[in-house]
């Protein structure tokens, strides 16, 4: 039995205004030795990883966000 489609009845403003809130439009370089780009390759080919980039993105603010969750601003 297929689920069905729901519809939700947004505006498509918003949706145009959230989609351009989340372009991307700030670069940062890393540099890697080749150890660490030895190792990023390994784990890429490894775990059939296609795009270095979404990995690097996905690791950096799981490692960000874990450490803010963990080290909440002190009123005092």
């Amino acid at each position: 039995m297929r689920r069905k489609k729901t519809i939700l009845n947004v505006s498509p403003d918003f949706l145009s205004r959230e989609k351009a809130s989340m372009v991307r439009k700030n670069r940062q370089v890393i540099y890697l030795n080749d150890k660490e780009m030895a190792a990023i390759s390994e784990y890429c080919s490894r775990f059939k990883v296609n795009t270095k980039s979404v990995f690097f993105r996905q690791a950096i603010m799981e490692k960000v966000l874990k450490e803010l969750d963990s080290n909440p601003p002190t009123l005092f």
